[in-house]
């Protein structure tokens, strides 16, 4: 079993085709690790693999794949970590889960998250926290924390998460894995539990950049049920870059100063892996995004209001969890949305509420809408003269259970490297570039809009430079 966990997605993928391995003989070995997860990053595992597991001729070869608990699934529980949907199986699946399912990746289970996505260290479920695969008095990360400890600990061959403020990327960097959050739009929002519509975005966790980009291509794609899915330019193509010549990159002198917070150990890995940059061809120059400070403000009001919105038909009436109300409706409503949302739910509730209701609407939303424009733009002037930005992924690495559950801006903090992409809708990635004391650091690349195939390939030369090892994690 140890030689077929430690195989990538890919590689399992052209065992099959070529007959060494059965797609059933992989998907039994993951879904017994699974089934023994000590990390509590599953909410529910497969009893088995579908009938139609097993088309050597699918893309994808029957290489199962870990769904975050907030993509519907039919019939599957999906419940996005909250207790006011416990138990809840939907009549249809996301789309990205079918599109996947279609192209040979059945589904192995569900993964853990942060309620409704809100949360930077997994410690919001109402089905208990994740734990760190590296060290398991640790966090994972979050929201999507569950997908990338699975993916980590060798549970789950590859896994797909949702990144709306860094979901993807900061769990990836904690976890030591390859996260990937594409485009705003380039994936079909349609099926996801929606937190923020404006940034919410799926995308996929790997051990290696290649996987990432196999998955992800298979993801993208214009969804006529959503209207804010786009029709994907060209294909994502594989990456095979051994070098990084010609490229231009920048490094932020706004978000890596010294008021980003940024461990000691996270600065001195994200300094050797530029240097490592350097010597692959690549030229580095400081850059200028000097909106890029404020967005972690212009974030937590932006999400919160458009949370507010969301989460309003979760109300007792129609599905999930319903509080008798002595036969008032008003009554039933508070009542189940007091028992059924958790702390982090009910504070982002009201942020947005508030920042949305009369009077201060201009004040607070309306600012932070001038402020996203001004980062977009920021970006967009960045990219006349570099191809991407650079950043460490987190400014910290895992950090211990419950270490900031009492202080919510020291756990918002933990995104402030990651926002700023997520604001602009532009695509990034997280690559593990070391570790720190032992616990593994992240490298985030930034680029333009659909440059996914560009910073895949870019991703895959420095990689290979760097040569982290997981293994570790896969005990």
């Amino acid at each position: 079993m140890s030689e077929l966990i430690d195989l990538t997605a890919a590689q399992a993928a052209e065992r099959i085709r070529a007959g060494e391995i059965a797609a059933a003989e992989l998907f039994d070995a993951y879904r017994e690790r699974a089934a023994r997860d000590e990390l509590n990053a599953f909410t529910w595992v497969a009893d088995a693999a579908p009938e139609a597991n097993g088309q050597s001729g699918t893309p994808l070869g029957g290489v199962p794949v870990a769904v975050k608990d907030l993509f519907c699934t039919e019939g599957v529980p999906s419940q996005s970590g909250s207790k006011i949907l416990k138990g809840y199986r939907p009549p249809y699946t996301a789309t990205v889960v079918a599109k996947l399912a279609e192209a040979g990746a059945p589904l192995l289970g569900k993964t853990n998250q942060d309620e409704f996505a809100m949360g930077s260290s997994n410690e919001n479920s109402a089905f208990g926290p994740v734990l760190n695969p590296w060290d398991r008095r640790r966090v994972p990360g979050g929201s999507s924390g569950g997908s990338a400890a699975a993916v980590a600990a060798g549970l789950a061959p590859w896994a797909i998460g949702t990144d709306t403020g860094g979901s993807i990327r900061q769990p990836a960097a904690l976890c030591g894995i390859v996260g990937l959050k594409p485009t705003y739009g380039a994936c079909s929002r349609y099926g996801m539990i929606a937190f923020a519509s404006s940034l919410d975005q799926a995308g996929p966790f790997t051990r290696d950049v290649h996987d990432a980009a196999l998955l992800v291509r298979h993801m993208v794609g214009r969804d006529p049920r959503d209207s804010t899915s786009l029709e994907y330019p060209g294909e994502i193509e594989l990456p095979r870059a051994e070098d990084l010549k010609g490229l231009r990159l920048g490094v932020p002198e706004d978000l890596t100063g010294s008021e980003g917070g940024i461990e000691p150990g996270v600065r001195e890995s994200f300094e050797a892996t530029i240097k490592l940059a350097e010597g692959l061809g690549a030229s580095i120059e400081p850059c200028r995004l000097p909106h890029a400070p404020q967005a972690l403000s212009a974030y937590y009001l932006i999400a919160p209001a458009e949370a507010s919105a969301n989460l309003a038909r979760f109300d007792g009436v129609r599905y999930g969890l319903r509080v008798a109300g002595d036969s008032d409706l008003v009554t039933m409503y508070s009542r189940t949305r007091q028992a059924g949302f958790g702390a982090e739910v009910k504070r982002r509730i009201m942020l947005g509420t508030y920042a949305l209701s009369s009077g201060y609407y201009d004040a607070y939303y309306g600012t932070a809408q001038k402020v996203r424009t001004k980062i977009a733009e920021d970006f967009r002037a960045a990219f006349e003269q570099f191809d991407f930005i650079v950043t460490p992924t987190s400014p910290c690495t895992a950090f211990e259970l419950g270490a900031k559950m009492d202080n919510p801006l020291a756990m918002y903090l933990n995104d402030f490297l990651a926002v700023p992409m997520s604001l602009a809708g532009i695509p990034a990635i997280s690559i593990p570039s070391g570790l720190s004391q032992g616990l593994p650091v992240g490298f985030q690349l930034a680029g333009p809009a659909f440059s996914e195939s560009r910073l895949l390939d870019a991703a895959h030369a420095l990689e290979g430079a760097i040569g982290f090892d997981g293994r570790q994690a896969r005990r």
